[in-house]
């Protein structure tokens, strides 16, 4: 995809100064997308994907924003109007673990209120407005379609006690993306949801022996640990418009985790 000009779509990638999110940021700029690149608070992250973007010959701008606050998330869409004029994609990617990882037992109120504002109740307003905008750009044949892609986990179906509020957070975006598919299908505006296996980035460091050992013993039947780039692969996919008859479903990207063997 080569554009220029007004006519570059754009994409809101939410989390997108480290991981997953700066591979997808990446992955989009290079498919010929103008990219709104969120960030919470590293602002110096931020501006090293910026600066490879730019780098490469692509347009971005940094918006910062928690996804979690209201004020926040209508800012980040606004600053990206702003700058951009339009929103064809967004990648509601941003997320975070469960504090402290502790047992089911131990749990507390904080940790699964700091994690549902983050990884579902964000999502999901950020998801509302911008699917809004993505209406006016459409009737306003600004843009032909619009694309929301919702980063998920391995953890919406696999069990893991000491991360309740994460799993039952992620677990949960797969009902959103089918409420948020079925609404907004005939707007010409397609939902999908990316569920990354063990994807190593700073979230899975504090476990990377774990995780050595039970790839080592076959816990996928691809044996390695993917790379942030393979889900962004995965979403650039998605956005190019290559599954336009398909909305609400959901993509693995988990070297086959999800199989179930005997």
């Amino acid at each position: 995809m080569s554009m220029s000009g007004p006519k570059q779509p754009v994409a809101l990638v939410t989390g997108a100064s480290r991981g997953i999110g700066r591979a997808i940021a990446l992955r989009l700029a290079k498919e010929g997308y103008a990219i709104a690149l969120n960030y919470l608070s590293n602002r110096a992250a931020a501006e090293e994907v910026l600066a490879q973007i730019s780098a490469a010959g692509g347009q971005a701008a940094a918006v910062q924003g928690d996804v979690g606050r209201t004020n926040d998330r209508q800012r980040m869409v606004a600053q990206t109007l702003a700058q951009f004029g339009r929103i064809d994609v967004l990648v509601n990617n941003a997320g975070i673990t469960s504090l402290g990882r502790k047992d089911l037992l131990e749990a507390t109120e904080e940790s699964w209120d700091a994690v549902f504002a983050t990884n579902l109740k964000g999502p999901f307003f950020l998801a509302q407005l911008v699917a809004r905008e993505m209406v006016r750009l459409i009737e306003s044949s600004q843009i032909d379609r619009g694309t929301i892609v919702n980063v998920s986990s391995i953890s919406a179906y696999a069990v893991s006690t000491n991360r309740a509020d994460y799993c039952i957070a992620k677990s949960a975006m797969q009902m959103m993306t089918w409420l948020l598919a079925d609404r907004l299908a005939e707007l010409k505006i397609r939902v999908y949801e990316v569920c990354p296996g063990v994807i190593a980035s700073d979230m899975t460091t504090p476990v990377k022996e774990h995780y050595d050992r039970l790839i080592a013993e076959g816990l996928s039947p691809i044996r390695r640990w993917g790379e942030p780039e393979d889900v962004a692969a995965a979403i650039a996919m998605l956005a190019s418009g290559a599954l336009l008859f398909s909305t609400g479903v959901r993509i693995n990207v988990d070297g086959g985790f999800h199989i179930r063997r005997l």
